[in-house]
Order: C-alpha cells, then structure tokens, then sequence
C-alpha cells in the first residue's frame, strides 16, 4: 500500500495539487462504501483547514509540537503500544475517541512519500488495528495521514456516538484514559 500511495503522491504533485490527503475509512458507521477495507487518496488544491492549523500553530511555537511530546511519550512509556525502526504507535494524551491511536517518526520528518517509512507507519497502523480488533472486535475505523509540519497518520476507533458537545463546540469526551487503552492494546 505504502509504494501505490507513494506513486499517486508523485502524481498528484506532477499534475500540479500541493496535497495528498490519504485516508482509511473500515466500516459502515466510518462512512465506508465498500464492505472491505480499502484506502482513498483525495488531490486537494490546497492544504485542509485542519493541517495548516496544525502548521500554523508549529510556526508560531518555534519548534515542532510533536516532537516535543514524542519526547515526552518515549521518557513516559505509558502510552506507547509498539514501536518499529524509529516509528512510534502510541495512544495520545487527550485522544477523541477510546483506543484513539497515532504512528509518527521519531525524527521529525515532512515528506513519507519520499522515503522508506510510510511502509513502517502502515505496518504499525495495521498492527494497532489488529490490536484493536483482538481487543474489542471488529469496530468502524477512521485512519488518515496529516503531512503538514511533521507527518504522522491518525487512527479513530468509532466506539461512541459524536454528540453536541463534540460536534458543536469541537470539544471531545473520551471515557477511556490512553494510558488504560494502551496497556490493552499492548497486550491484545
């Protein structure tokens, strides 16, 4: 998957689109149209709202977020779940969703089209969902790759329902601790 996403990034840049936008959608209540699990790549004109804010907000602080808290995570190991040839899987501080779940590079890094690790990230990504799925069956799914500022794929389990506190004012109620969430997935 990692080299088919790869070719189409070369050719959406070739045909003149500055983003990719990469996304996994597993099950009817993710919004799949397909019963099997399949990806999408969508040629955007321009970066999505939410990754030059993620951009904007990196710019502003002087330094990569993510790095920072990659750092933490790996001095913390409370919320790592698998780590592979300088790839993180890990259940984020203050996730949206239970079992919510993110593979980056330790390195901070823009470009995955370019090199050898989006394989890595995808294989992990894999493995968080079958993790997942050992733990709690088979559940909607949500994954997509964010590559503004430094790239990492983000995986939302679809285990609760959005109400109007999420979907109004963007603040999210998660009822599992990531670190609770880890320790199951690190032994699923």
């Amino acid at each position: 998957m990692a080299e088919a996403w790869q070719n189409r990034a070369a050719a959406a840049k070739e045909q003149g689109f500055p983003y990719l936008q990469a996304l996994l959608n597993e099950g009817r209540d993710a919004g799949a149209s397909l019963a099997h699990s399949h990806s999408q790549l969508v040629w955007l004109e321009e970066e999505p709202p939410l990754v030059a804010q993620e951009r904007t907000v990196q710019e502003a602080e002087g330094d990569c977020i993510l790095c920072r808290v990659l750092t933490e995570e790996v001095e913390q190991r409370m919320r790592i779940v698998a780590e592979r040839d300088g790839l993180l899987l890990l259940c984020p501080f203050a996730g949206r969703q239970p079992y919510e779940m993110l593979v980056a590079p330790r390195r901070c890094s823009n470009d995955p089209f370019s090199g050898s690790e989006l394989a890595t990230a995808l294989g992990l990504l894999a493995e968080g969902l079958r993790r997942l799925h050992a733990a709690e069956g088979a559940v909607p799914v949500n994954a997509w790759l964010h590559t503004g500022g430094h790239w990492h794929l983000e995986i939302v389990p679809r285990l609760s329902v959005l109400a109007g506190l999420e979907l109004g004012a963007g603040y999210f109620v998660n009822t599992l601790a990531p670190e609770s969430a880890a320790g199951v997935l690190r032994e699923a």
